[in-house]
């Protein structure tokens, strides 16, 4: 299974110099929950804003760099493997933009931290066609303590074609 993970704000944004525009502590650590025991797979630029792998979970990163070798994250330079990776155990895409674009066609669940605000950012996430999708969860009405600012969890699965 692929899943996206990710948070926006309310125009879709994502990111700004190759970081999260925001600070919301209960969406790290809700990313940290679902992802923890399992596969992240990343860009090459989201791997160097975080400065290392994230803990507790195997961490790919895929490149068009063939000389490009990091000392704690596995390097993958192809869709196709990461595809055929996710027949045998769950895959969170985390990042960026680039590489939610390029599994769009294929990811099976959506994980969205909605934030109710608006951040001055240069990254957006990509178009969802959104009738895809199904949504089977949500955490609403959470609100940061420090920041005064609103958001909530949503789950969506691609709905099945028969």
């Amino acid at each position: 299974m692929i899943s996206f993970i990710w948070a926006q704000d309310k125009e879709g944004n994502i990111g700004k110099n190759n970081s999260m525009p925001w600070h919301l502590p209960e969406d790290l650590k809700f990313f940290k929950e679902q992802t923890s025991g399992h596969t992240v797979v990343m860009g090459r630029k989201t791997y160097e804003s975080l400065g290392k792998a994230l803990p507790n979970r195997r961490n790919l990163v895929l490149s068009r760099d063939t000389t490009l070798s990091l000392p704690d994250a596995e390097v993958v330079h192809d869709k196709d493997e990461i595809i055929q990776m996710a027949k045998k155990e769950s895959l969170f895409i985390c990042g960026g933009a680039e590489i939610y674009r390029l599994f769009l066609d294929v990811v099976d669940r959506l994980i969205v931290t909605k934030i109710e605000a608006t951040f001055d950012a240069d990254t957006a996430f990509p178009d969802v066609d959104w009738s895809k999708f199904e949504l089977v969860s949500e955490t609403t009405g959470m609100r940061d303590l420090k920041t005064d600012i609103s958001f909530g969890f949503y789950t969506y699965v691609r709905k099945r074609v028969v």
